[in-house]
């Protein structure tokens, strides 16, 4: 089922805040919050607020630098240990957590996989990630999930791409 105009099963859409990073046009989403454009938006933010009183994080020097900052960049200053990148990686697990949470209570997967982010940063998200979903999904239902990272990693997008286009190369020869 896609839905009325292909939007169905959209979980990045659902909103986990009333304000937050912008994700597919929706703030506070958790597309907003969980993606890599997501944290990088999150983490400039914070960024910026940092700088604006005088303080310097570790994944951004300037103002003139918030551009610059990816997911993979906070990723790595928290690995590090920097405050406001852990302070970032944190709120984006207690928001993977919530947004799992709502999958749990509606789907009840026996598995859940996530993508690369997950895997490159699982040590950062895990722990705070399954304390949320523990105090948010209903237990019955989390008893019999699992959430593990994609084996796939990185490949993710290469092989979801070659797959929509092996389905259209399909759907073209049965006309």
């Amino acid at each position: 089922y896609t839905g009325a105009n292909d939007m169905a099963g959209e979980i990045g859409h659902i909103r986990l805040s009333d304000t937050g990073p912008m994700g597919y046009g929706k703030p506070g989403s958790f597309e907003g919050y969980c993606s890599g454009g997501g944290i990088a938006n999150l983490a400039r933010e914070m960024a910026r607020e940092e700088l604006q009183r005088g303080l310097v994080p570790g994944y951004c020097s300037s103002l003139e630098d918030l551009d610059e900052v990816s997911a993979e960049i906070v990723g790595a200053a928290a690995q590090k240990g920097d405050p406001l990148a852990l302070e970032v990686f944190h709120i984006v697990a207690q928001k993977l957590g919530l947004g799992l949470a709502v999958l749990v209570d509606i789907l009840n997967p026996e598995c859940i996989i996530i993508g690369s982010i997950y895997k490159r940063q699982q040590e950062l998200l895990e722990p705070v990630m399954l304390d949320v979903l523990r105090k948010e999904a209903h237990p019955v239902s989390l008893g019999m999930c699992k959430v593990i990272p994609s084996s796939l990693g990185d490949q993710v997008g290469d092989l979801a791409s070659l797959s929509v286009a092996m389905a259209m190369l399909e759907s073209e020869s049965l006309d």
